[in-house]
């Protein structure tokens, strides 16, 4: 992997170098050749068997158990659980290099993750386009900055993420603003991104919604009674996946009191 540092220190200019930069570098190169070594010829059998899709449920676990260590305050647990998802990122990118006509690896990936937060930020950036931005993009990003903000003036979150979404919409090549939400994210959370994405693009969610939620659906209208409260929540500055997290932790709780007071007994 590259180091980090092509710049001075302390000059603002992308690459510049940070505090602990060469031993995080030191240590992230470590953990590419060990992913490496365990995949090689002669490495391990368990390793070597695995595909992008055999690993999917593992991905999912880790994002989950960072979930937890965030929510539950543990910074030791953040601090492992984070490791194990980067693992996860080192795996597929490592996977990604055997491709017989696609490889790439994790310099790739960090390249191109690099270029779009660039792209995408040209309030942080200004002229420091990253080659390979597209004229169309920078200028709705900037277009759409211009509507919320006055010229050198900084922008609210909520512009920010509107200048963002068309950033995508445009380099993506999306014909609608919910294009691109994947499909296997949790219901509730779908929910809320697919709501939040109509809202910021103009389109009338509240009024849909409402149609949708009077009118008795299948199952009793059980999902679109979810619906609403999904919405109900993000309306209050709520995450619905974190306060179902929360009641279902409750209960547990109080479930395995209950458990204990039967066992005493």
């Amino acid at each position: 992997m590259t180091a980090p540092g092509s710049g001075a220190p302390g000059d603002g200019a992308p690459g510049a170098a940070t505090p602990g930069a060469a031993r995080r570098t030191t240590a992230f190169d470590d953990l590419v050749a060990v992913m490496d070594r365990l995949r090689s010829p002669g490495g391990c059998p368990w390793d070597a068997q695995q595909t992008h899709a055999s690993l999917l449920p593992y991905a999912l676990e880790e994002v989950y158990e960072v979930v937890e260590a965030v929510e539950s305050g543990d910074r030791d647990a953040l601090r492992e659980e984070l490791g194990d998802l980067l693992l996860q990122v080192v795996f597929h990118a490592r996977l990604a290099t055997e491709h017989p006509t696609d490889p790439f690896d994790i310099e790739d990936v960090a390249a191109g993750i690099a270029a779009k937060l660039r792209r995408r930020h040209p309030h942080v950036f200004g002229d420091q386009a990253t080659e390979g931005a597209t004229d169309e993009a920078t200028e709705a990003t900037n277009g759409a900055a211009g509507a919320g903000a006055g010229a050198g003036e900084p922008a609210d979150g909520g512009d920010l993420h509107r200048r963002w979404d068309e950033a995508k919409r445009v380099e993506k090549g999306r014909a609608s603003a919910l294009d691109g939400i994947p499909h296997a994210m949790p219901a509730l959370a779908r929910a809320e991104k697919v709501a939040g994405r109509g809202r910021r693009a103009g389109l009338p969610v509240d009024a849909v919604a409402g149609r949708l939620t009077a009118e008795p659906g299948a199952g009793g209208g059980v999902g679109r009674r979810l619906l609403a409260l999904a919405l109900e929540a993000q309306a209050a500055g709520l995450d619905a996946e974190a306060e179902l997290r929360a009641a279902v932790r409750e209960l547990e709780a109080a479930l395995r009191a209950a458990e204990a007071d039967s066992s005493d007994d």
